[in-house]
């Protein structure tokens, strides 16, 4: 575990904090209007319309039931005011165009979010530079931080470079796709936006597309939510419903993917010490990438303090040849070969076939609920296989 007073998700929050905002019905109704009756001025008096607190809705593009209900879900567990979105996509290009920057610092991760910039910077038809984070930042410039980062989970520390972007001039926004809660609150550590790909985690059974800014006023989110209006990007009624949907067992999920992952990551490192380990053939597994195998950095950095509620489930392995890597998720029965991560199955993607620039014996592997010896009894199976595999023993003769 990442700390000895872990921080624990409550189960009441996620299933009671929309309370003031439901009807009569226990399990909530799927709402499939764009558009609400109004209301008869003479019958009703008029009054300002309140996104966060919507007395009545109007149009979809605005509030609706379930995505009022789901953003007050989001807000109380992040600790702060949570903007839902199209996509995870669709939030980063919500937070470009809230900040607007001169400059955007962003190294490695996701491979998405440069893409991302690439759009925002062809909308202004100017040029929007992009420097490393640990280049010298300006005013004005924007610090993306993803942490613990995709695809390999090791964690970066978000104190360090809020306190060196803030003193520039400039924001500080923290991608904590990898570490929702309990795992990692960035606000602690001073973060100006957090993001999550909702898709992930929260979502939580590889069903839905979501995007998340969780902003730390209501003055901030009553920005965000206005931009969104006008940007288009918000999510459907059937993604809002199945999001609520999965938050009501967030807490039930998270922590046991977390403690799957670990016991797997330290289990997996043992069989990098150049012995066959636990029936795990020599030299199949060369490195294994998690926040858990860090240490303290030069800095002082201790992952285990920013990581507070356990750690983070996805986590990457470097093969021992690129053939294992490319033999290996084709190999196993209950990790599914496919990209994303969060959801309750467990998932396996060769890296190098989604993001050419990685190393191409790397492997990402998305932990989910499953028995943990199960997932033990798979990988050492499949690597017992692997090391027997045809094309494996011609590489070797």
């Amino acid at each position: 575990m990442a700390s000895t007073t872990q921080p624990k998700l409550s189960g009441t929050a996620l299933i009671h904090a929309d309370d003031e905002l439901h009807g009569p019905e226990v399990a909530p109704s799927i709402s499939v209007t764009t558009t609400f009756r109004a209301a008869n001025p003479l019958e009703v008096p008029k009054a300002e319309f309140d996104m966060w607190d919507p007395q009545r809705h109007v149009y979809s593009r605005y509030t609706q039931n379930v995505s009022s209900r789901v953003e007050r879900v989001l807000s109380k567990i992040n600790e702060g005011y949570a903007v839902t979105y199209a996509s995870g996509l669709a939030a980063s290009y919500a937070a470009l165009v809230y900040f607007q920057p001169k400059r955007v610092a962003v190294t490695a991760g996701y491979p998405g979010f440069p893409t991302t910039v690439e759009t925002y910077k062809r909308s202004r038809n100017a040029e929007l530079p992009v420097i490393g984070i640990d280049d010298e930042f300006q005013a004005g410039d924007l610090c993306w931080l993803e942490t613990p980062l995709n695809p390999t989970g090791e964690a970066r520390d978000i104190k360090y470079y809020a306190d060196k972007v803030h003193a520039a001039g400039g924001w500080l926004v923290v991608d904590s796709t990898f570490a929702p809660p309990p795992i990692q609150y960035p606000f602690k550590w001073g973060a100006d936006i957090v993001m999550h790909s909702g898709t992930k985690y929260f979502g939580g059974h590889s069903d839905l597309l979501c995007g998340v800014l969780v902003a730390p006023t209501l003055e901030k989110w009553k920005e965000l939510a206005y931009m969104r209006t006008f940007l288009g990007s918000m999510m459907g009624s059937l993604e809002s419903w199945l999001l609520l949907r999965s938050l009501r067992t967030l807490h039930l999920r998270v922590p046991r993917q977390s403690d799957n992952a670990y016991g797997l990551v330290q289990w997996l490192d043992q069989a990098t010490k150049g012995t066959v380990y636990d029936g795990i053939p020599s030299g199949i597994v060369s490195k294994v990438y998690h926040s858990s195998l860090q240490g303290v950095d030069a800095r002082g950095f201790d992952p285990r303090t920013q990581l507070e509620g356990g750690w983070n489930a996805t986590f990457g392995i470097l093969m021992g040849h690129e053939m294992y890597a490319t033999l290996l998720p084709h190999s196993l029965e209950y990790f599914i070969p496919a990209t994303s991560l969060g959801g309750v199955e467990s998932l396996i993607e060769h890296r190098v076939l989604l993001d050419p620039k990685v190393d191409p014996r790397l492997i990402r592997i998305s932990v989910g609920v499953e028995d943990l010896e199960d997932l033990k009894d798979d990988l050492r199976r499949a690597f017992q296989e692997i090391a027997q595999h045809p094309k494996v023993l011609e590489l070797v003769q």
